[in-house]
């Protein structure tokens, strides 16, 4: 089987680390090469764009505008020159947050119209999409408790109850457009949550292989075809 990009998606305190070291696991224990990424961030710009989004200005607004182009600045240095690069020399990535975070953070919790962000996403990643997406979906309150238990909010951990509310609204509507996407229920145990990664993600591996097996075997059989005609 082909590298595949699969990325994990969720509210804050969904749980996403425990969740892709799991992922990572799965990955490596059938032999593949791994590597992760993360966003904003990643490379050595993104994390400087990082650092950009998540802190808080004392003395400056962030705009709605500047938070986004910041967001596809960081994912396009990523995508250009560490994932792409990754699947090309069959390397599986495993990404924690991917585009789908703009989607539901600036677009259902900023409230940016969702024509703007599908003009930069053409703009910096084309038809670049994940193999795969796994959403770890949560009650807004509960993640929002789980990540103050985790220390200091950032800047964006702070945008209150009824952004995270609206991003968990867009992250189910666009879930639903999507084909190979899974949501889990992250409000169970943390290991009821494994298991139902690790299913959907053993689900979409074997349908994915047997797809890839079959594509083989027709090309195949197209070149036997073509070499007997051609000793004919």
């Amino acid at each position: 089987m082909k590298a595949a990009f699969v990325v994990v998606e969720g509210l804050e305190g969904a749980g996403k680390s425990t969740v892709i070291n799991a992922i990572e696991n799965f990955f490596t224990m059938l032999g593949h090469s791994v590597i992760r990424t993360r966003e904003p961030g990643g490379t050595p710009m993104a994390e400087a764009i990082r650092d950009c989004v998540k802190q808080t200005w004392k003395d400056e607004t962030v705009t709605q505008e500047t938070e986004l182009l910041l967001m596809y600045a960081a994912r396009s240095q990523l995508v250009h020159n560490i994932i792409l690069p990754a699947l090309a020399n069959n390397i599986f990535v495993i990404g924690d947050r991917h585009d789908l975070s703009s989607v539901a953070y600036q677009g259902g919790g900023r409230q940016v119209p969702l024509e703007n962000l599908q003009l930069l996403k053409r703009l910096t990643l084309g038809d670049f999409t994940p193999d795969l997406t796994l959403y770890l979906d949560i009650e807004p309150s509960v993640g929002l408790a789980r990540a103050k238990g985790r220390g200091e909010l950032d800047r964006i951990e702070l945008s209150g109850l009824a952004f995270f509310e609206r991003a968990r609204e867009t992250y189910l509507e666009q879930l639903a457009l999507l084909e190979n996407a899974a949501t889990i229920n992250a409000g169970n145990s943390i290991e009821q949550v494994q298991k139902d990664v690790l299913r959907a993600l053993h689900n979409w591996y074997n349908a994915a292989s047997s797809t890839t097996n079959t594509t083989a075997s027709h090309a195949n059989n197209r070149t036997v075809k073509h070499t007997a005609r051609g000793d004919e």
